[in-house]
């Protein structure tokens, strides 16, 4: 009987520390949790800033996560986030558990960024949390939830491979020249047979698809 006692007393002692773990490492008690916080405002809507710490900070206080680092970011869409950067180095160098979020769109500048950056923190063992969207990433729901926008990213990126396969077939269409443009150089030749037929610098240029300068410089190379 006592045998039996102690395997029914082992099993919620697994099931306690499975309820401890971060993207699959085991997480640090509450009161050792660290927080790293983020908030993103646009230069035009700077006063939802103090609305965004309260309500993270709140959110931290609740969980009974320390706040080890905060850092704000006043941008407009910008593709270098600095503060963002600092907030990802920390998770680096394993001095936070927890990245905190007041929504996806202020962390993400597009659905593959975001799905970049999550797959990066549930590599390091960080763990996710967007308040607005109740996006948890540190619990199996919310892993699921990264799947599903593994998929969104794919399919942005083939909406954005489709757009350029059907701007470079309007292009063709149109007569344009794709690709890298020829080099002045390559016209040399060309260039002096029409020199030697008394068809002007300005002629050539036009006819060749280069600029005066260039047909200049090369007839000025060899005089």
């Amino acid at each position: 009987m006592l045998i039996g006692h102690s395997r029914m007393a082992a099993k919620p002692a697994s099931q306690d520390a499975q309820s401890h773990r971060v993207f699959g490492q085991r997480r640090k008690p509450s009161k050792m949790f660290r927080a790293g916080i983020y908030a993103r405002v646009s230069t035009h809507d700077q006063q939802t800033l103090p609305m965004q710490n309260r309500a993270m900070r709140e959110y931290a206080a609740r969980r009974g996560w320390t706040i080890t680092l905060q850092v704000r970011e006043v941008s407009s869409g910008a593709v270098l986030r600095p503060a963002r950067e600092k907030l990802l180095e920390a998770a680096r160098r394993r001095e936070i558990d927890v990245v905190l979020v007041w929504r996806l769109d202020r962390w993400g500048r597009s659905v593959t960024d975001l799905l970049a950056t999550l797959q990066e923190l549930e590599h390091l063992g960080v763990g996710f949390v967007s308040l607005t969207e109740a996006l948890d990433l540190t619990t199996p729901a919310g892993r699921a939830m990264a799947g599903l926008l593994a998929i969104f990213a794919e399919f942005e990126r083939e909406i954005l491979r489709e757009r350029t396969r059907a701007g470079l077939a309007h292009a063709r269409q149109n007569g344009k020249r794709l690709g890298r443009p020829a080099t002045a150089a390559m016209h040399t030749a060309e260039i002096w047979k029409l020199h030697r037929a008394g068809v002007s610098k300005s002629e050539i240029a036009r006819q060749v698809q280069i600029g005066r300068t260039s047909v200049r410089r090369i007839l000025g190379a060899k005089l």
